[in-house]
């Protein structure tokens, strides 16, 4: 999560070096904004954190120069391999929907279009596959998600349930064109059934819990197997975004089920992972990422009743995670920030609210300073 900026620029801006080229109020809020990038990523980014800073130093010296219509420094660059990982990392962490605003912003901040298409030819697949985007296919025949379980090769993904494979260009985040799948890619007709039969099943949960919500389910392990008395897996994923930028705010689900059929034990074994991430921007920047994992099990049943026991048990599974979420951000106000709080300034004293006017700062530091005697 994050803070308004204006709350950050109030403990931040005694920090900032009183260089003449921070003076502006663009560059120190982009130098407090450089801070928060640091302090969020700064454990698990550690490695990178040289070329956050070197990046920075280029932006800034540039920024400075401009507006004071000097030349830009003519110090060492970053190498082309370095502005690439750079530009990777941030398309990479891209929140929800907000991808393409972000790659507009590199490539304008590059200026060289030959370092921005590697790195972005290298990010979206990553970041496309990751969010699980849905993406119309051409003739509104329907939607195709683009995911790692769908994934032909690099640019085509499988829709299971039009038999059809998409033709995707990952950095438009568009499909171009559609061909038939070949035998060798749908899974045998005994799969099939249980496929389908789960297919018909989520897409009805899917289309009363998530508005605009997308489902497919794929075979993963065991796709040629003709008949009862071997194991196979498929896995069901849904993904529902909305995103809502002039309203400063964009929001995405995925959640993703692997579905063991183990013929031996009879019995299927049900592991689920569920992601929602967040982003609203207004006047401050705060951010959600939560994630949650858990495991389930039924019997081994008719593909009709299978297809029933799995669709009840992910939904109580994620109606119950979906609750947990609503109920912990519903009592912040009264247990997290409370903890996160004083009872009592360090004079001891409760802060006059009421009579602001009594306090002036710039006063007490003159008085501290001894300044103007």
């Amino acid at each position: 999560t994050g803070k308004p900026l204006q709350i950050i620029t109030h403990f931040l801006s005694p920090l900032i070096p009183a260089h003449s080229e921070f003076q502006t109020k663009k560059i120190r809020e982009g130098y407090i904004h450089f801070c928060i990038y640091i302090y969020i990523y700064r454990e698990r980014e550690r490695e990178r954190e040289s070329n956050f800073v070197s990046i920075f130093q280029l932006n800034l010296r540039h920024l400075s120069s401009e507006m004071a219509g000097e030349e830009q420094s003519q110090e060492t660059e970053l190498s082309d391999k370095q502005k690439i990982e750079i530009a990777r990392w941030f398309l990479l962490n891209s929140p929800a929907g907000e991808i393409q605003y972000v790659a507009k912003d590199i490539r304008s901040l590059l200026n060289d279009d030959n370092v921005y298409n590697v790195a972005a030819s290298e990010a979206f697949p990553l970041y496309n596959k990751s969010h699980m985007i849905r993406l119309e296919m051409p003739g509104r025949v329907g939607d195709v998600l683009v995911t790692s379980f769908g994934e032909l090769n690099e640019n085509e993904y499988i829709d299971p349930r039009t038999a059809q494979v998409a033709i995707v260009d990952h950095v438009k985040q568009v499909c171009s064109e559609l061909r038939p799948a070949s035998d060798e890619e749908l899974p045998s007709p005994y799969i099939e059934e249980y496929r389908c039969a789960l297919d018909a099943e989520i897409v009805k949960y899917v289309g009363e819990t998530y508005p605009k919500g997308v489902c497919s389910v794929y075979c993963i392990s065991g796709k040629d197997v003709e008949e009862p008395g071997s194991d196979f897996e498929l896995v069901l994923v849904i993904s529902a975004a909305r995103h809502s930028p002039q309203n400063f705010c964009n929001g995405s689900w995925c959640s993703i089920w692997n579905i063991e059929f183990k013929d031996e034990l009879q019995v299927l074994e049900i592991r689920g992972r569920m992601q929602v991430g967040a982003h609203y921007f207004e006047e401050g920047n705060v951010q959600l990422d939560a994630k949650h994992e858990c495991k389930d099990s039924t019997i081994f049943q008719s593909p009709d009743d299978c297809a029933v026991a799995l669709t009840n048990i992910i939904r109580h599974h994620e109606t119950e995670y979906l609750a947990s979420l609503q109920a912990s951000y519903s009592n912040l106000p009264d247990t997290t920030f409370k903890d996160l709080r004083r009872k009592l300034p360090v004079t001891r004293t409760l802060f006059p609210w009421h009579n602001t006017m009594q306090f002036s700062l710039t006063r007490d530091i003159t008085k501290e300073l001894g300044i103007g005697k």
